[in-house]
């Protein structure tokens, strides 16, 4: 999708012009059909493209609304190197939480890496950053150090263990802070926290890491924007 994406910025896709059909996009990226029609689904519901029954996808050219993509908070912790203030909280092989073993499809309990930081805005504690990954992807990285990444998590990842970071599935929730949650955080502890999961998969849908982002509630304003056409 990103590529697509480029393509069409670059003006190597005009708009009005006809994107190549899917088996084409299958054979050039070597990737199943299901991959392609998701890429394609999203490209269409974020305004890239449009789809006309019986002729094809056609180039729309850049949404208006593409600069905001970058303001979800999955693709942030992704991307961005890690700040050097931030408090090391935890790392190494734990036991897996259910819903976090549910998005790495492994099994309950079993366990997978762990580095969680304490991230602070100014002077005041502002989240709460967990990154879980299988223990396969965690070794021959630099993640067990206490020293801050100097690049993104995703090009960290890419560049030791030849993997390739294709989708994030992002899903927020809210809930009431544990007790190390409200010390952390230094929150009353009668108010809610929003749990972010960004579930990170590679081209063919398989799962490759977990990012869980607690933010207090009464410190965040989570922003959104997308098309209606």
């Amino acid at each position: 999708m990103q590529t697509l994406q480029r393509r069409i910025e670059a003006g190597d896709y005009p708009p009005g012009t006809l994107l190549p059909s899917e088996n084409q996009l299958i054979q050039e990226f070597g990737v199943s059909r299901p991959t392609v029609v998701a890429a394609l689904r999203m490209l269409r519901e974020q305004g890239w493209i449009d789809s006309q029954q019986g002729k094809g996808r056609f180039v729309r050219g850049r949404p208006a609304l593409a600069s905001l993509e970058q303001s979800r908070p999955g693709h942030a912790y992704l991307t961005s190197a890690e700040t050097p203030s931030a408090e090391l909280l935890e790392v190494g092989a734990v036991a897996l939480p259910n819903r976090i073993a549910a998005l790495l499809d492994l099994p309950p309990k079993s366990k997978a890496f762990l580095r969680r930081r304490l991230v602070s805005r100014g002077d005041e504690p502002s989240e709460i950053v967990s990154l879980w990954l299988p223990l396969d992807l965690s070794e021959g990285t630099n993640l067990t150090s206490a020293e801050p990444l100097a690049q993104g998590i995703r090009e960290h990842i890419q560049a030791r263990k030849g993997v390739r970071f294709d989708h994030v599935i992002e899903q927020i929730t809210a809930r009431m802070p544990t007790s190390d949650e409200v010390k952390q955080l230094g929150m009353p502890k009668n108010t809610p926290v929003l749990d972010v999961y960004a579930a990170v998969r590679d081209p063919g849908g398989r799962p490759l890491a977990v990012l869980a982002v607690v933010l207090p509630a009464d410190r965040h304003e989570l922003e959104d924007a997308y098309p209606i056409g």
